[in-house]
Protein backbone atom coordinates (compact mmCIF):
# COMPACT_ATOMS: atom_id res chain seq x y z
CA UNK A 1 0.00 0.00 0.00
CA UNK A 2 1.28 3.35 -0.75
CA UNK A 3 1.13 6.20 1.55
CA UNK A 4 1.74 10.13 1.69
CA UNK A 5 2.09 12.58 4.02
CA UNK A 6 0.59 15.92 2.84
CA UNK A 7 0.42 19.65 4.05
CA UNK A 8 -2.98 21.32 3.94
CA UNK A 9 -4.08 24.54 3.23
CA UNK A 10 -6.88 27.04 5.68
CA UNK A 11 -10.17 25.93 4.82
CA UNK A 12 -10.73 29.80 2.81
CA UNK A 13 -7.80 28.73 0.34
CA UNK A 14 -8.96 25.00 0.04
CA UNK A 15 -12.10 26.72 -1.31
CA UNK A 16 -10.59 29.02 -3.82
CA UNK A 17 -8.52 25.68 -4.87
CA UNK A 18 -11.34 23.81 -5.11
CA UNK A 19 -13.03 26.39 -7.31
CA UNK A 20 -10.55 25.37 -10.30
CA UNK A 21 -11.29 21.95 -10.52
CA UNK A 22 -15.03 22.30 -9.99
CA UNK A 23 -14.42 25.01 -13.08
CA UNK A 24 -12.67 22.06 -14.90
CA UNK A 25 -15.22 19.45 -14.38
CA UNK A 26 -18.33 21.77 -14.94
CA UNK A 27 -16.80 22.64 -18.47
CA UNK A 28 -17.00 18.69 -19.27
CA UNK A 29 -13.33 18.98 -19.41
CA UNK A 30 -12.02 17.07 -16.38
CA UNK A 31 -13.55 15.22 -13.22
CA UNK A 32 -10.48 12.99 -12.31
CA UNK A 33 -9.32 15.25 -9.72
CA UNK A 34 -12.74 15.28 -8.24
CA UNK A 35 -13.04 11.70 -8.39
CA UNK A 36 -10.47 10.97 -6.03
CA UNK A 37 -11.93 12.75 -2.81
CA UNK A 38 -8.83 14.48 -1.74
CA UNK A 39 -8.45 17.63 -0.53
CA UNK A 40 -6.33 20.68 -1.83
CA UNK A 41 -2.45 19.88 -0.52
CA UNK A 42 1.29 20.23 -1.41
CA UNK A 43 2.76 16.11 -0.93
CA UNK A 44 5.47 16.56 1.35
CA UNK A 45 6.56 12.90 1.09
CA UNK A 46 5.74 9.51 0.14
CA UNK A 47 6.38 6.03 0.76
CA UNK A 48 5.75 2.18 -0.05
CA UNK A 49 4.53 1.47 3.23
CA UNK A 50 4.33 2.78 6.99
CA UNK A 51 3.85 1.79 10.36
CA UNK A 52 0.72 3.78 10.83
CA UNK A 53 0.56 4.25 14.49
CA UNK A 54 4.19 4.97 14.71
CA UNK A 55 3.15 7.51 11.90
CA UNK A 56 1.13 9.40 13.55
CA UNK A 57 2.93 9.74 16.84
CA UNK A 58 5.66 11.17 14.65
CA UNK A 59 2.87 13.69 12.87
CA UNK A 60 1.97 14.56 16.39
CA UNK A 61 5.67 15.35 17.22
CA UNK A 62 6.18 17.40 14.27
CA UNK A 63 3.04 19.21 14.53
CA UNK A 64 3.70 20.64 17.73
CA UNK A 65 7.23 21.43 16.89
CA UNK A 66 5.95 23.36 13.63
CA UNK A 67 4.23 26.33 12.85
CA UNK A 68 1.57 27.29 10.53
CA UNK A 69 3.53 29.38 7.29
CA UNK A 70 2.13 31.30 5.17
CA UNK A 71 1.08 29.84 1.62
CA UNK A 72 1.10 31.52 -1.49
CA UNK A 73 0.14 29.84 -5.31
CA UNK A 74 1.50 32.08 -7.98
CA UNK A 75 1.73 30.35 -11.44
CA UNK A 76 0.06 27.56 -13.04
CA UNK A 77 2.27 24.65 -14.31
CA UNK A 78 2.25 20.89 -15.54
CA UNK A 79 3.68 17.67 -15.74
CA UNK A 80 3.46 16.72 -19.25
CA UNK A 81 3.86 13.08 -19.22
CA UNK A 82 1.08 12.62 -16.71
CA UNK A 83 -0.80 15.34 -18.17
CA UNK A 84 -1.49 16.68 -14.26
CA UNK A 85 -2.55 20.47 -14.25
CA UNK A 86 -1.36 22.14 -10.70
CA UNK A 87 -0.63 25.16 -9.12
CA UNK A 88 2.93 26.36 -8.37
CA UNK A 89 3.20 27.83 -4.60
CA UNK A 90 6.08 30.46 -4.39
CA UNK A 91 8.74 28.96 -2.56
CA UNK A 92 10.92 29.73 0.33
CA UNK A 93 14.21 28.13 2.65
CA UNK A 94 10.94 28.00 5.34
CA UNK A 95 9.06 25.78 2.94
CA UNK A 96 12.28 23.46 1.71
CA UNK A 97 13.94 23.24 5.78
CA UNK A 98 10.06 21.96 6.59
CA UNK A 99 9.81 19.84 4.28
CA UNK A 100 13.33 18.57 4.65
CA UNK A 101 12.79 18.06 8.13
CA UNK A 102 9.72 16.12 7.78
CA UNK A 103 11.56 14.04 5.21
CA UNK A 104 14.30 13.22 7.78
CA UNK A 105 11.50 12.00 10.76
CA UNK A 106 10.63 9.86 8.64
CA UNK A 107 13.52 8.32 7.08
CA UNK A 108 13.49 5.29 8.12
CA UNK A 109 10.06 4.58 6.17
CA UNK A 110 10.57 3.02 2.66
CA UNK A 111 10.64 6.15 0.22
CA UNK A 112 11.76 3.83 -2.85
CA UNK A 113 10.40 4.77 -6.53
CA UNK A 114 9.58 8.29 -4.76
CA UNK A 115 12.21 10.22 -5.96
CA UNK A 116 10.38 13.41 -6.86
CA UNK A 117 9.63 13.79 -3.75
CA UNK A 118 12.68 13.69 -1.71
CA UNK A 119 14.53 16.93 -0.77
CA UNK A 120 16.73 18.57 -3.70
CA UNK A 121 14.11 16.84 -5.94
CA UNK A 122 10.76 18.06 -4.73
CA UNK A 123 8.75 19.87 -7.24
CA UNK A 124 5.70 21.25 -4.83
CA UNK A 125 2.85 21.35 -6.04
CA UNK A 126 -1.43 21.59 -5.49
CA UNK A 127 -3.01 19.30 -8.02
CA UNK A 128 -6.15 20.68 -9.63
CA UNK A 129 -6.57 18.48 -12.79
CA UNK A 130 -5.42 15.01 -13.45
CA UNK A 131 -6.06 14.66 -17.30
CA UNK A 132 -4.38 11.40 -18.60
CA UNK A 133 -7.18 9.35 -18.65
CA UNK A 134 -9.48 11.58 -20.20
CA UNK A 135 -9.08 12.38 -24.04
CA UNK A 136 -6.53 14.01 -25.74
CA UNK A 137 -7.68 17.63 -25.81
CA UNK A 138 -8.40 17.50 -21.98
CA UNK A 139 -4.82 18.28 -21.09
CA UNK A 140 -5.28 21.11 -23.60
CA UNK A 141 -8.29 22.97 -22.68
CA UNK A 142 -8.02 22.49 -18.90
CA UNK A 143 -4.45 24.12 -19.40
CA UNK A 144 -5.91 26.74 -21.26
CA UNK A 145 -8.95 27.17 -18.52
CA UNK A 146 -6.74 27.55 -15.91
CA UNK A 147 -4.89 30.67 -17.69
CA UNK A 148 -7.43 32.55 -18.92
CA UNK A 149 -9.31 32.52 -14.95
CA UNK A 150 -6.01 31.85 -12.34
CA UNK A 151 -5.84 34.71 -10.28
CA UNK A 152 -2.84 34.27 -7.41
CA UNK A 153 -3.97 33.20 -4.18
CA UNK A 154 -3.05 33.90 -0.37
CA UNK A 155 -3.47 31.58 2.85
CA UNK A 156 -1.90 29.60 5.36
CA UNK A 157 -0.66 26.19 5.65
CA UNK A 158 -2.71 24.94 8.33
CA UNK A 159 -2.19 21.00 8.84
CA UNK A 160 -0.46 17.77 8.16
CA UNK A 161 -1.55 14.65 7.71
CA UNK A 162 -1.56 10.67 6.65
CA UNK A 163 -3.50 9.27 3.72
CA UNK A 164 -3.57 6.33 2.13
CA UNK A 165 -3.37 6.25 -1.74
CA UNK A 166 -6.26 4.36 -2.68
CA UNK A 167 -9.30 5.63 -4.61
CA UNK A 168 -10.69 7.47 -3.75
CA UNK A 169 -7.95 8.66 -1.13
CA UNK A 170 -8.43 7.55 2.64
CA UNK A 171 -7.24 10.38 5.27
CA UNK A 172 -6.15 8.35 8.14
CA UNK A 173 -4.91 11.27 10.65
CA UNK A 174 -4.55 15.09 10.12
CA UNK A 175 -3.09 17.46 12.46
CA UNK A 176 -2.56 21.10 12.92
CA UNK A 177 0.62 22.86 13.33
CA UNK A 178 1.13 24.85 16.29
Amino acid sequence: MKYAIELYFDKETEKKLYHYAKRIAEEKISTKFLEWKTRPHLTLACFQEVDEPLCIERLKVFAQDHQAMPAFLGSVGMFTDTKTIFLSPVMNHSMYRFQRELYESFGDFDAGGFAWYCPDRWTPHCTVALTGEDNDDAFFQASDLLLHEFEKISGVFTEIGLVKITFPVEEIFTIHLS
